[in-house]
């Protein structure tokens, strides 16, 4: 039996071919993909700018959420469970070999392109607001809030009783309209100056996405005792030296940040690096978040659902930032 997989093949090229489908380890299960997610990373990943990963050519895809049609002998899943996972790479193809340390069971009455929505980008979201220590009452900055983790970040912060100002394009404030933050156009305004007037004490965190360009100007708006959580960098798409040079950036600033608060000299402010990590903790948020859908109190944001064979269009897609929320692919929906 064979099925469809998307292949990075060199830098820029996404190949579209048909693979043997897995067989499971002893202790795991091949699961039937319903959906896999598209993010920054795999953005990343095509031009070469991901850290660490793997040497072309490899099937991409961070997260998916699929029914298990085979099981290893030592397997505790049976054939028909509804699961979901993070494996990193390996997610953008119809037929997916995965352990069973790394399963997440998803409720059957879930949409499959709202349950991946937040796998990668709701528990990201989720341990982001964790991190930042900012309690009911408090007021935070979150840089792209029109993405698949700012989309879902917004929610939980306004869900916890927090103040959220966010920064948007202009094109994406209609589908934020319902979410209830205050909205900032980047382009078109001074982000500095319109924070500065919405609070003028400051904020409570900056949850910041972009890179090393933007941190110092992230730290200046902090309140004392405030929080600076640095996430990603999308400046990794605009620097022409190694993968690894932004994070270099990144790490230099927070580290001077951390060594001035031990030193006294921050008013308490403190700066963080974070990122995503599977485990107990990851597990067990991403079955809470999806308690939190079914109840109707979390609304994941599908901006576009595609079929698998669409993958280098929404590579395009999610890099033109003209959709709001999180890009799905589908495989064995029809090729438009």
């Amino acid at each position: 039996m064979s099925g469809t997989e998307i292949v990075l093949t060199g830098l820029g090229e996404v190949a579209v071919r048909q693979a043997r489908t897995p067989e499971p380890e002893p202790s795991g299960v091949v699961v039937r993909t319903e959906a896999a997610g598209v993010a920054f990373a795999e953005v990343q990943m095509r031009l070469g700018r991901y850290p660490a990963q793997p040497a072309f050519p490899f099937v991409p895809g961070y997260d998916l959420v699929g029914e298990i049609v085979a099981t290893g002998a030592e397997s505790s899943w049976r054939v028909g469970q509804r699961v979901a996972a993070m494996p990193r790479t390996g997610a953008w193809a119809e037929h997916v070999a995965l352990p069973d340390r790394e399963l997440v069971e998803v409720p059957s009455d879930i949409d499959a392109a709202e349950a991946v929505a937040l796998v990668l980008n709701g528990v990201t979201a989720r341990q982001l607001l964790r991190a930042s220590g900012v309690r009911r009452g408090r007021t935070v900055l979150v840089h792209g809030i029109g993405g698949g983790v700012g989309t879902l970040l917004a929610q939980l912060a306004v869900a916890d009783g927090i103040r959220v100002l966010g920064t948007a394009s202009a094109h994406r404030h209609a589908d934020l309209a319902d979410v209830g933050v205050e909205l900032i156009d980047h382009r078109a305004q001074d982000v500095a100056a319109k924070v500065t007037e919405l609070a003028p004490n400051g904020v409570d965190a900056v949850f910041d996405p972009l890179g090393p360009s933007s941190l110092p100007a992230s730290w200046r708006l902090l309140a004392p005792g405030g929080t600076l959580v640095s996430y990603g960098s999308s400046a990794t798409l605009n620097d022409s030296g190694p993968w690894w040079r932004p994070y270099l950036g990144i790490t230099r600033l927070l580290a001077g940040w951390e060594i001035g608060r031990l030193l006294g000299r921050t008013r308490g402010r403190r700066a963080r690096l974070y990122y995503v990590r599977p485990g107990e903790q990851f597990r067990a948020d991403l079955a809470e978040l999806f308690r939190a859908v079914a109840s109707g109190r979390l609304r994941p944001l599908v901006a576009e659902r595609l079929p698998l064979e669409n993958a280098e269009q929404a590579l395009d897609l999610h890099l033109s930032g003209k959709k709001t929320g999180r890009i799905v692919l589908r495989p064995g929906s029809p090729s438009t």
